[in-house]
This record gives C-alpha cells, structure tokens and sequence, in this order.
C-alpha cells in the first residue's frame, strides 16, 4: 500500500488495539453509544471474532494503522428477526470528513445481501445531522424515535432508528449465510472494491 493510501479489508483480532482506541472518546466523552465504560483491547478482541462468526466487520487502514471502522450485528434475538442486522460505524477523531465513513458503509451495505440478509437498521443518538444524513444518503429512512431512551452525562437522550431494506425476496430461503461461506466470492470482492473506489478516487 502506497504512503498515504488508504484500505479497506475484513477486521482481526489484531486490529483490537486500533480499534478499542477509535471507539474510547466516544463512550468517554459523547453519547454517541450508551456504554459508559470504554472495552479493552481484549474485550474488542472477543467482539470482533465473535461478530465475523455472522457479520461482516471492515476496518479502513492508512499507514499502520486503523482509522475508521463498521460493522453488522445482530438486530434482536427472536429467530423471525434474524434476516435482519443493525449496522454502526466509527471513525478515528480528526480523520471525518475524508470520505472514509461512506466508503466503509457502501461496502458493508452490499456484502449484507450477500448472506441473505434483508433490512438494515441503524440507530444514532440525537441530534447528530452528520450520521442522520451519512445514514439518509444511503436510503435508510426514519422509522421512528425512542425518548429519553437513556441516561448519560448527566442528561437524557433520545434515539433514532433509520431503516434500510437491502433486497426483498418473496420469502428467505434459509437462515443468513455465515460470512465464511461468501467471503471471497467474486460478488464480495465487488462489494468490498465499491467502498475502495471511493477512497482512491479522494
């Protein structure tokens, strides 16, 4: 990779280091997520190898290291939602604005058909216009608001859910695919080289 470039690939268990300390502002100093303690290194670890058991999980690399990440996950745990995923994304402090965002998004969004799955959700703490509109731009649509959902620095803070539906066939014909049986198909090589172009094209 040349000086300065940036790439996008399937997350490790050693991007856990870079990645515990991309999310570590936002739990400590926003309400951007509800967690009130930042993960270890070791406990990203566990969550990103547990999540690309079913998910995919992207991190984008500039130089040695990680400045942006997202990544699918379970939307609720009743069987009738499983072809269904929420989505989240995380970009270092002082690398937004550089594309980085939406690359990792639009190749996330394509790789999620690939499983089977079919509604994407995403869910942003208000107000924040720059991931409502990171989120509309994509065609997630507003889908309703949970008030005064939850507590953090001293104020409460409502949610909003975006939906996305990714593809609608008549019925699902089977449980989502795990990432493994499509990792590395030449439709994943497309979804993943979607979010690359735009990051070469910057």
């Amino acid at each position: 990779m040349k000086k300065g470039a940036s790439l996008i690939r399937l997350a490790s268990s050693d991007d856990a280091a870079d990645v515990a300390a991309i999310y570590a502002p936002y739990v400590r100093d926003t309400a951007i997520t509800f967690e009130i303690e930042p993960p270890s290194a070791d406990e990203m670890r566990d969550r990103i190898v547990k999540t690309l058991v079913g998910y995919p999980w992207l991190v984008c690399v500039q130089g040695a290291g990680v400045v942006g990440y997202a990544y699918a996950g379970q939307h609720r745990s009743r069987a009738a939602y499983q072809w269904s995923a929420d989505v989240s994304i995380y970009v270092r402090t002082g690398a937004h604005r550089r594309g980085i965002g939406r690359a990792l998004y639009t190749a996330l969004l394509r790789m999620l058909p690939l499983q089977g799955y079919c509604n994407a959700y995403g869910g942003v703490t208000l107000p924040n216009p720059a991931s409502v509109g990171l989120h509309e731009s994509f065609g997630f649509r507003p889908v309703g608001i949970y008030e005064r959902v939850g507590f953090k620095h001293g104020a409460w803070h409502d949610v909003g859910w975006w939906a996305l539906r990714l593809q609608s066939p008549p019925r699902p014909d089977g449980p989502a695919r795990e990432l493994a049986l499509v990792q590395g198909t030449q439709a994943w090589k497309d979804a993943l080289a979607s979010g690359q172009r735009l990051l070469d094209a910057r």
